[in-house]
């Protein structure tokens, strides 16, 4: 069996810590490796290694990061096969989507590449006699991402690119259910160049978690996980002085008029439902039917699900692959008798599905619940499975109440072919990405990534500009050079621009 450790001051660590978790191969439930589980000693090592290489990245300039970045853009490229076999093999996802992953993080890499533009500093010349003001922005220090099992290599790169980027070192705590590729990523940031101790990676559980958000030199942390434990995050890193975006669940709702197109409609519930399992935190879980539209559209993502391919993701003919884990998997399950028992309509129940040749896999079929009512354990709760739940409601105005009430507010979409209903319901909604005929609205690397309520904690939204106003902070510099004929003198008033 493999093991993997840990990544340090720009080399592979063994642990010493003597605890390891399991790796499983969600598409046969085979557990090929196993990882180190760090000790709070092992993450003192990882954030000492960051601090060393603090003092000379940080007063690196801007020609020698951005020549890294661009060399780790094209070596990720290069390698992008191979991190997506990566992926596919301990989170399940097909290889198609797994490559998409990838290109998604890579326009992270790509705006962090274009970084001196982005933290050119102000200047304001003569704002009194002789003196100028001018702002800059500097790096925040060592700093630290958490990061999920669903994408254990977009993730990640949508936070340590910007951070090493903008002068930090960084500390990754990656998923300890799927860790080789952020690991990978480590190895070839070093293949690419970075300096030693730049970059660092600690596998592990809550013992790692609990120590990088107590360490008194990491000044900051990045999350992406459940509402529950980004409220935990948020509130531990607070509690301990440092900076934090926390990014929580969702339970997105698409919100389909009566005069949108239904097959168009369909296709993208489907893709946005089950895509990846279901195991995203942008997945569609909600649609929202409105007026007559609910009958003829339920039938047609029946239609679509039914079809649907699902197999192991290294399979080409697979359009869906297994889940995580055999709990997860049992848990997601779950939810479709429990829907039943509560009184909703199961249309698809993919709960007895096996795939031939796989029966040891993690697999689960595609579930469609209709007449779903928000008092519904399926509707309260982020299920984070390939369940598709349908709202029925009558009007534009209750549909858009219901996904206000919800307790998230990440992500959100409406299907329509009326301008002015769009316009109305992307200002009128509370989330923080709404798709137009676009059932997930992830931004694009140059604007950011971030939801409301409880989709968020913390003021900052991911990449974009909030990634680089996290990953620094300003300073504001005042000079005067005075005249050599300026005598001064003495005054004790508030100084006034004059």
């Amino acid at each position: 069996m493999k093991t993997l450790g840990h990544w340090i001051g720009g080399k592979p660590v063994e642990s010493v810590s003597g605890s390891f978790g399991p790796v499983f191969d969600p598409a046969t439930g085979a557990q090929p490796t196993r990882v180190s589980l760090a000790s709070a000693e092992e993450v003192d090592a990882a954030v000492a290694a960051a601090r060393e290489a603090l003092v000379s990245w940080s007063r690196s300039s801007l020609a020698a990061r951005t020549s890294f970045l661009f060399a780790y853009r094209a070596l990720l490229h290069e390698r992008r096969d191979e991190l997506a076999a990566l992926i596919t093999a301990e989170h399940g996802k097909v290889h198609s989507d797994a490559l998409g992953e990838v290109a998604r993080g890579l326009e992270i890499v790509e705006l962090a590449c274009g970084i001196p533009e982005k933290l050119k500093g102000e200047l304001s010349t003569q704002v009194s006699t002789r003196v100028d003001v001018s702002s800059i922005r500097q790096p925040v220090g060592v700093v630290a991402g958490i990061t999920p099992f669903n994408f254990p290599a977009m993730v990640p790169m949508w936070m340590f690119p910007l951070a090493v980027a903008c002068g930090n070192t960084f500390v990754l705590k990656p998923s300890e259910k799927d860790p080789s590729a952020a690991f990978r990523l480590a190895e070839l940031a070093a293949e690419a160049g970075l300096p030693d101790g730049v970059l660092n990676v600690v596998n592990g559980d809550r013992v790692a978690v609990d120590r990088i958000l107590e360490h008194p030199d990491v000044a900051a942390v990045s999350f992406v996980g459940s509402t529950p434990i980004a409220r935990y995050i948020q509130s531990q890193a607070v509690a301990h002085g440092k900076r934090v975006q926390a990014l929580g669940g969702a339970k997105n709702h698409m919100l389909v008029l009566p005069d949108a197109d239904l097959d168009f409609a369909a296709d993208n519930a489907v893709n946005a439902a089950y895509g990846s399992a279901g195991e995203r935190c942008m997945a569609v879980s909600v649609v929202v039917a409105v007026g007559e539209t609910g009958d003829a559209l339920v039938s047609k993502i029946a239609d679509r699900a039914h079809a649907l391919r699902i197999g192991p993701g290294t399979d080409p003919a697979s359009e869906m692959g297994p889940l995580i884990t055999r709990e997860h998997r049992d848990t997601v399950a779950g939810y479709v008798s429990g829907a039943r028992a509560q009184g909703a309509e199961v249309v698809v129940d993919g709960t007895e599905l096996t795939v031939p040749g796989h029966e040891d896999g993690f697999y689960l079929g595609v579930s469609l619940l209709d007449r779903v009512r928000p008092e519904m354990d399926a509707y309260r709760d982020e299920i984070f499975g390939p369940v598709l739940c349908v709202v029925r409601a009558e009007t534009y105005e209750e549909g858009l109440a219901l996904i206000n009430a919800s307790k998230w507010g990440n992500g959100t979409a409406i299907f329509t072919r009326d301008g002015g209903a769009a316009r109305r319901f992307q200002l009128e909604v509370e989330a923080g990405m709404v798709g137009v005929n676009v059932p997930i609205p992830v931004p694009v690397g140059h604007h950011s990534f971030g939801g409301w309520k409880d989709s968020l904690f913390g003021d900052l939204h991911i990449y974009g500009n909030d990634g680089i106003q996290f990953y620094t902070r300003g300073k504001v510099i005042t000079t005067r050079w005075p005249d050599p004929a300026d005598s001064g003198g003495i005054n004790l008033g508030f100084p006034t621009s004059s």
